[in-house]
C-alpha cells in the first residue's frame, strides 16, 4: 500500500488507462476499476506527499469527485492522470487548510533556471523514490520542490501536465523539479557531493 510506481513504467499504462476510462464514461463499472487500479498506486503517493499519514482518506474524498464528475472529462490516459491530479491536489490543500497546516512557500525560480540537471544523479534519486522514507524526504523538501517532484516523478507527468495541475509555467516546473531531485540526491547519498556544480548554485538551502 503506497508503493510508488517509476513514471516509466506508470506511463506505459496510459493506452489501457485511456481505454477504460473512455468504456467507465458509457458506464462500464469494471471498466472504472481497471482505471481505478492503474491510477490509485501513483495517486496515493502524491498525496501522501502532500498530507501524510492522512493520504488514504484525502484520496477517497478525491475519488468521490472524481467519480461524480467522469462524464465531464475529456483527454486521454495521461490527461486523466493530470486530471485526478488536480482533483486530489485540490482535496489536499483543503484538508491542509482544515487542520490550519499552510503548505510552505517555495524559493524563487530565477536563481536556478540555468541548473545542471546531471543525468545519473536524477536517475538514481528517481530510483530511490520507490521507498516510503524517501516519500517522507519528499515531504521535507519546500513546497514547489516537493510538489514538482511528486507529479513529475511519483504520478509520472511531464512538465506542461504537472505546470497545468499547478498552475504554473512548464519551466518553473522544470526547475523546482529538478532542483528538489538535486536536494534529494544529497540527503539519499545519491551522487551529489562528487557534483562540482552542486557546491556552485545550492549554497546550504
Amino acid at each position: 500500500m503506497g508503493q510508488v510506481r517509476h513514471p516509466r513504467r506508470v506511463q506505459t499504462y496510459d493506452a489501457e488507462l485511456g481505454a477504460a476510462v473512455a468504456r467507465a464514461q458509457d458506464g462500464d463499472e469494471t471498466a472504472f476499476a481497471v482505471a481505478y487500479r492503474i491510477v490509485q498506486p501513483s495517486l496515493l503517493g502524491y498525496v501522501r506527499g502532500l498530507v501524510g499519514d492522512d493520504a488514504e482518506d484525502v484520496a477517497s474524498d478525491a475519488w468521490l469527485e472524481i467519480t461524480r464528475d467522469l462524464g465531464r472529462f475529456k483527454g486521454d490516459g495521461a490527461g486523466f492522470r493530470g486530471w485526478t491530479a488536480t482533483i486530489a491536489r485540490h482535496r489536499a490543500l483543503d484538508h491542509l487548510r482544515r487542520q490550519r497546516v499552510r503548505p510552505r512557500a517555495g524559493g524563487t525560480e530565477q536563481d536556478v533556471l540555468d541548473l545542471p540537471a546531471p543525468h545519473s544523479t536524477l536517475d538514481l534519486a528517481l530510483e530511490s523514490l520507490s521507498t516510503e522514507r524517501a516519500l517522507e524526504l519528499v515531504r521535507s523538501l519546500p513546497g514547489d520542490q516537493a510538489e514538482a517532484v511528486l507529479l513529475r516523478v511519483v504520478v509520472g507527468l511531464d512538465s506542461p501536465a504537472a505546470a497545468r495541475v499547478l498552475g504554473k509555467r512548464p519551466g518553473a516546473v522544470r526547475t523546482a523539479a529538478h532542483r528538489g531531485l538535486k536536494r534529494l540526491a544529497r540527503q539519499l547519498g545519491v551522487g551529489g557531493e562528487s557534483n562540482p556544480s552542486d557546491k556552485n548554485g545550492s549554497g546550504h538551502g
